[in-house]
């Protein structure tokens, strides 16, 4: 699946199946599910739930409880735009053929 795709499987009512909990949690928080979003990730300790985490918590406008799930997560840097954010996590989560 490419970014432009999993844009595209927006307009459904629910996700494709098949994709991670972090990817579904981008998937929610684009449809304006925050709280769904959160709840996919709140838990999860891997880098890559936890760098989603700390971009739903930057989205919220909580920059303090996200720079604490960046430092989780590994992370020094976001993008300066959210937008920008989200699709470069949607593209380092999606899987990758070849």
């Amino acid at each position: 699946m490419t970014l432009e795709e999993f844009q595209a499987s927006l307009e459904a009512n629910e996700p494709p199946t098949g994709l991670s909990a972090p990817l579904e949690a981008l998937w929610w928080d684009a449809r304006g599910k925050w709280d769904r979003a959160h709840g996919l990730v709140d838990s999860l300790d891997s880098r890559e739930g936890t760098a989603v985490h700390a971009y739903l918590h930057r989205k919220e406008g909580a920059d303090w409880n996200a720079d604490y799930w960046y430092r989780r997560a590994g992370r020094t840097f976001h993008r300066p735009n959210p937008e920008d954010e989200w699709a470069a996590l949607v593209e380092g989560l999606l899987p990758h053929s070849g």
